[in-house]
Formats: C-alpha cells, structure tokens, sequence
C-alpha cells in the first residue's frame, strides 16, 4: 500500500484551510466572492471533519476548507489523507510546533489500513508538506509504532503465535540494537515460569517468555510487561463463539508495550528498558490446564484456577515477578485483561490501576496533554476476600461476578514488591467503529499517554513539552 507521504516543499501545493466552527464566519467574510458562492451552494458547514474541495476560476482544484474542533489532537485532519485527490497541500493555518506535529501524525495515520490479505490494497496519493514548527521524526516515530501496534493485533493468530510474535519482538530488537532472548516450551518449567508454561502448554504453538532489554544499565529502570495471548478460546471454561471472535486481540497488551518500546527507543530515552511479554495460545487439548486445578506461581503463591479463562492474569503474575527482581524504577503493564473494564467505562477509555500517586498523576496528566485518555480506578484493597480459596493461597477468579476489573488488578498487586512504582492498564486494544485515523480493528490504546509520561518523567524536553502544552490547555 502506498502511504502518505510528507514532504519538505513542492513546486505546486493546495492550500488547505482548517477552520473552527467559531471562526468560519470570519473567515469566509474574507474569501472572494466566488469562493463563498460555491460554499453556500453546496451547503457547506465547519462540523469537524467535514471537508469541501474548492474550484478555482480554471475548474481545478484551487483549495480545501475543512472543519476542526481543536488543533491539538492528531485527529484534527487525519480524515483527509485518504479522501484528497492525487497531489500536494499545504496547511494556510498558522499552528504551534506541537499542532503541526500533530498534523503530521494525523496524516500519516489517515490511510493506515491493514492490507497483509488483500490483492489489491488501496492507495493513496495526497502528500502534505510539513506546516512550519512540526517535529517531523517525532511525527513519522509516533505513527510507527501505532502502526506496529495496530499491525501485531490485526494479525490473526494463524499468522500472529507466540512464535511469531517473538520474531516480531526480535525485528524490533535488531532494529534498535536490544538484546532480545525468548524462554520457550519446557524449558519455562526449568526456569521456574510454571504460570506462563501452564497456560500454554495445549497448544502446538509452545508458550515464550519474550525478554527485551536496551539502554544503558545507569539510567533508571523502566520495566513494560505485556499479556501476549495470541489467542483466548477460554481454554476448557470454552468461550461462546461469539466470544471468540475478537480474540486475535488479546495479545494487545503485548502490542502495546513493543509500541512503546519503539517509541521509547527511536527518542533515546535515558532509560534502561526492559519489556518482558508472556506469550501464549489459551487452547483446549488433553493436556490443557483444568478448572479447580492449582499452580505454584514463579513467586511461590499457589493459584487455585476457578476460570481457564482468566488466564491473562496467570501468565502476567510469572512476568511481573520477574520483573519486579530488579526492582525498577517504574513498572507498567497493558493487558486486555476484563470485560468488566469495558462495562465500567466503554471501550476507548482504558482503566488505570497504580499504587503510586505520582505516577497516576504522570500518566492521566499525559493521557489528558495528548489525547489517549485513561481513568484511574480504586485497587480497592476490601474486594481482596473475593479472592479467597478454601485450598491454595488466592484463586485467579474473583468469587460473586462483582468488581471484576478491581479483582483482577488486586490479583496481580500481590505479585508486585513493596516500593516499586506500579501500574496496570487494562485496555480494550480495539475501535469498534471508524474515526478518522481510528479505523475497526487494533488499537494502540494509552500507547502514546505512556510515552508521554516517560518522556515527562526522565527528560528535560519532555517535562517542558508537558508545561507548555498544560499552559496552552
């Protein structure tokens, strides 16, 4: 497919106009007299989004006018790269560096379609040249990597296994120079991930714990942990085949951290990352773990299993164990972990559990600056009973159906070590519907937010990024 392309200058561009509904007004009072007929005729009105192509005295095409809400978004004009004609436009629109890099995303994202099936994907010939100000790596970096997140969920998982995906984590690790390593099949069990083992042991595809390690070993740890459930059949508690039919998705946590991964080390962030991924196919088999069942996790808590279908949590409880050994500075995991988030609060706002203060306030206050909003929710420590088990020290389902995105993330709080900085994203990893840039399918969700509260964190240019774009706001 031929994406969108940015340009530094063209000999001949199409001015593209973006308007606020509050200033069109004034606006088209300053256009010529056949400019304002011909968008009188076709009854133009500034909604976001909506765009009219603008013929000059010749016939051609002299202009675009399009609706915005706000210019701090990269959705403002991410619905044009795909509908323009063949050609190259210049946004007319003065805009602040940090809008023009939005724009810039914005178009790079309008055309992502994911075409690894289709014989003739479609293509798309509008080229934009860069608005004064725009950051234009940071643009093409941001787009990347929800590309590569979009691209990793929308694989289906005949094509998207666990070995698969640890290929794709080792593309990525050459890519950057990171030390990848991949523990697989029974050699989970020699070296003490019994959950990781457990859970995907059914499938012909055997379970790997993904490793990837970058930066230098003086900078602040930073630690990124993804569920990589390529495939969720519920294992012998059988999904509905109704159930099954978004479950390529739930390895979107693990899509979501390589996401980040990328954008943590295209920007060179002064941390030492590490991003450990369990990833699994939770299939039915003779040999497939079964309900009552009780494992003897990596940190040494038994699990008695009340659903083969919570097994997101088993696989992650191996991984932040591990991961909670060096003792980071920080500790983020994305799962798509509960349909109980989704009830909570809808499908695009993933739900944030943190036992830190400051972080929550960190990753909310970016999630706010750039558009990938998340909403903080209690680890209300009163549901920890309904994890109770009459025969091993905690059960991975929580008892009476209530609660259960709480429940959920008070399970996995017991395998995380006092003092460290730790929050849990639970995301749907999936649009539902196409907005612009936003097509159905995969989703980065809070891939951006979490970049963005890094980045605030441990540099000095992202924590004055934050104040001026908080001063704007």
């Amino acid at each position: 497919m031929a994406t969108p392309s940015l340009v530094s200058r063209a000999a001949r561009s199409i001015p593209i106009h973006a308007v606020p509904k509050d200033a069109y007004d004034a606006w088209l009072k300053k256009q010529r007299r056949e400019v304002r007929t011909w968008l009188d005729s076709v009854d133009f009105s500034p909604k976001a989004h909506r765009f009219e192509l603008v013929p000059g005295r010749d016939g051609k095409l002299e202009a675009v006018v399009v609706g915005v809400d706000s210019f701090d978004t990269p959705w403002a004009l991410a619905g044009l790269s795909a509908k323009l004609p063949k050609g190259a436009y210049r946004l007319e629109t003065p805009l602040s560096s940090s809008d023009a890099t939005n724009a810039c995303v914005g178009w790079l994202l309008g055309t992502y379609r994911f075409t690894r099936y289709k014989k003739k994907p479609p293509t798309f010939g509008a080229s934009l040249v860069v608005p004064k100000g725009a950051d234009v790596k940071r643009a093409e970096l941001i787009a990347s990597a929800l590309r590569l997140s979009r691209d990793l969920i929308n694989t289906p998982a005949e094509d998207m296994g666990p070995s698969e995906l640890a290929a794709e984590a080792r593309k990525l690790g050459r890519a950057h120079r990171a030390r990848v390593t991949v523990i697989r099949g029974n050699e989970l069990l020699r070296k003490n991930y019994p959950t990781i083992h457990t859970v995907g042991r059914a499938s012909d595809d055997p379970p790997h714990l993904i490793d990837l390690v970058w930066g230098s070993a003086s900078h602040p740890k930073v630690t990124l942990v993804g569920k990589g459930v390529c495939f969720d059949s519920g294992g012998l508690d059988l999904k509905p085949a109704s159930g099954m039919l978004t479950m390529k998705k739930d390895m979107g946590g693990a899509a979501a951290v390589l996401g980040v991964a990328k954008l943590i080390m295209g920007a060179r962030l002064p941390v030492r990352l590490r991003v450990l991924v369990p990833a699994v196919e939770n299939s039915v088999s003779g040999n497939a773990y079964r309900p009552l069942d009780v494992i003897k996790t990596r940190k040494g808590i038994t699990v008695e299993i009340g659903n083969t279908d919570a097994e997101g949590r088993l696989v992650l409880s191996d991984a932040l164990t591990e991961a909670c050994r060096e003792k980071p500075d920080v500790l983020i995991d994305f799962a798509t972990l509960t349909g109980a988030a989704r009830v909570a609060l809808g499908t695009d706002l993933p739900a944030l559990f943190t036992n830190d203060d400051a972080l929550a306030a960190q990753v909310l206050d970016a999630g706010v600056r750039v558009h990938d909003r998340l909403w903080r929710m209690p680890l209300h420590d009163d549901y920890r009973s309904m994890l109770d088990s009459a025969v091993a020290d905690i059960n991975n389902s929580g008892q009476g159906g209530y609660g259960g995105a709480i429940t959920a993330a008070l399970f996995l709080k017991e395998f995380i070590e006092d003092g460290i900085a730790w929050a849990h994203i639970d995301t749907m990893a999936w649009n539902l519907s196409s907005r612009p840039g936003r097509p159905v399918g995969g989703e980065g969700m809070a891939v951006r937010a979490v970049f963005s509260a890094l980045e605030a964190r441990y540099t000095k240019r992202g924590r004055t990024r934050a104040a001026k774009k908080r001063r704007r706001q």
